[in-house]
């Protein structure tokens, strides 16, 4: 069975970044469209963003020009270098592998808590 981990996340004051990574107990991991997704408290799982096996990203409008999602092949990961973090955006942070309509393919790992507070 697949396992994301999923790491990097803290404390941060609004306006502060910190830099999110994946990585699954998966071959070919690179292969895969990988999205990172938040969970806030008492709300519904929701994509930020994701990245094809190339280049090609997306990202949620509410964090365009704030988040880049990219892939490290080094380290066989995907990293979320999240900027300008609000709090609302405090949350758990997982990936996964997107479905084309919503929600995710795999089991989900254990997430990474980012709490935005001054």
């Amino acid at each position: 069975q697949v396992q994301f981990v999923e790491s990097g996340g803290g404390l941060v004051v609004p306006g502060g970044s910190l830099r999110l990574s994946c990585t699954a107990s998966m071959s070919s991991f690179n292969v895969y469209t990988i999205a990172w997704y938040l969970q806030a408290p008492g709300e519904q799982r929701e994509q930020v963003a994701s990245i094809k096996s190339g280049v090609n990203s997306n990202y949620a409008e509410s964090v365009k020009g704030r988040f880049i999602i990219s892939r490290d092949h080094a380290k066989n990961a995907v990293v979320l270098q999240m900027n300008r973090l609000q709090p609302e955006e405090t949350a758990v942070y997982f990936c996964n592998v997107p479905k084309p309509c919503g929600g995710a393919r795999l089991t989900w790992g254990q997430g990474t808590q980012v709490t935005v507070t001054s």
